[in-house]
């Protein structure tokens, strides 16, 4: 990670300083760090190793005080932005080591998280400098305290799920510039998600008039990259997406998402083809199994597609249904990569009616509903 921003002193009055929090980022003179570097790696005792980095742990943590010139940027030189407590975190490691050998391989994986970039084939996270992604989830339970509501985001939508999700999602399994397709688009979080991290994104949805409601949604999200976002109004039930696609000069997808409405809990509209509207919850399995089949092909080989859904309590009886439509996915050949649970705290169905759910699931023998699912399915057939 380079910033060519031509920064010719160190000046905390700068405004290139503005734009960096110095208690948690520091920028740090590239070639004079990885210079100092390779001379402690010459060293032979690690005392002397140990007394070098300490001088080093003392420039990043008092930047004032900076003799050795590791955050004297030069114009013509390359600069780095790092995390403050992870660069500290590695070069304490590299101090506390209890031998040479120990101590010149920390060192040796400091100077490659600076100087290369190792990503994957499906993200464009530098595996080099992965501790640096700490607010990426990596645990199949996910606590969220509060829905993002920056930029374009809001709760305005009935049924809209929070933008947390597709973010998670779009940098663990997108690069820049890949296609994302929600086939229950809503109200337009995912494509909102697509325009602030450089994804392009499709959207269909069944609703005009939430369509009209998406699209406001998305054009009010300032547009930071060179990427495309389009919504379609359709039924994702009948579309021939491959051919929609090919309309619009695009091959393949390379996420899809989706957030069903789960069955009949919110009746989104009177519409017959809405899947909240479906009679049974064979019905709307069926009808949800056509939207995988018909999404199926457009998606590329070893790529990803995830669902977010949730169960539903009727007449005494906890209805699986969030395990129903899995099952629906892996008749279709996909393979079940992971499968996440997600809290939720409050919905607008029981909105300020905490103590009457209480009361009634001491009555009825039943748990109340603080969570949702999110399966996570990876594609192994053509």
């Amino acid at each position: 990670m380079k910033d060519n921003d031509n920064i010719t002193s160190f000046d905390f009055d700068s405004d290139s300083d503005k734009k960096t929090n110095w208690r948690t980022e520091s920028i740090i003179n590239q070639d004079m760090f990885l210079e100092v570097l390779s001379k402690i790696e010459q060293l032979h005792e690690n005392n002397k190793v140990k007394f070098e980095i300490q001088k080093i742990i003392e420039v990043i943590k008092n930047p004032r005080k900076d003799s050795l010139g590791l955050l004297n940027i030069s114009s013509n030189g390359d600069t780095a932005k790092v995390n403050k407590d992870i660069l500290l975190e590695e070069l304490n490691q590299i101090a506390d080591a209890q031998t040479i050998e120990r101590a010149k391989y920390y060192i040796t994986r400091l100077k490659k998280s600076l100087t290369e970039i190792k990503t994957s084939k499906i993200n464009d996270l530098n595996l080099n400098r992965w501790k640096e992604y700490d607010d990426i989830l990596t645990e199949s339970l996910w606590v969220l305290d509060k829905r993002d509501k920056s930029g374009a985001h809001n709760a305005g939508y009935w049924g809209n799920f929070i933008p947390q999700i597709p973010n998670q999602f779009l940098r663990r399994y997108t690069k820049q510039g890949e296609w994302v397709l929600d086939a229950f688009l809503g109200s337009g979080t995912t494509l909102i998600e697509c325009k602030r991290l450089g994804r392009n994104g499709i959207g269909v949805e069944l609703l005009p008039e939430v369509v009209e409601i998406a699209n406001k949604n998305i054009s009010s999200e300032e547009k930071k990259f060179n990427v495309k976002t389009e919504v379609i109004t359709a039924d994702s039930t009948e579309l021939n997406f491959k051919q929609e696609l090919e309309k619009r000069n695009i091959k393949s997808v390379q996420f899809l998402i989706m957030h069903p409405p789960y069955w009949d809990i919110i009746k989104f509209s009177k519409n017959n083809k809405d899947l909240s509207n479906a009679k049974s919850v064979e019905e709307f399995l069926n009808l949800f199994g056509k939207v995988v089949d018909n999404t199926y092909d457009i998606l590329d080989k070893g790529r990803y597609f995830a669902v977010v859904i949730g169960d539903k309590y009727s007449r005494g009886e906890w209805i699986p249904l969030a395990f129903y439509t899995m099952n629906e996915v892996l008749k279709r050949g996909y393979i079940l990569k992971s499968t996440i649970i997600k809290n939720f705290e409050e919905t607008k169905g029981k909105m300020n009616q905490k103590e009457l759910w209480r009361y009634r699931a001491l009555v009825g023998g039943f748990y109340i509903f603080k969570h949702e699912y999110i399966f996570l399915f990876k594609k192994v057939k053509k």
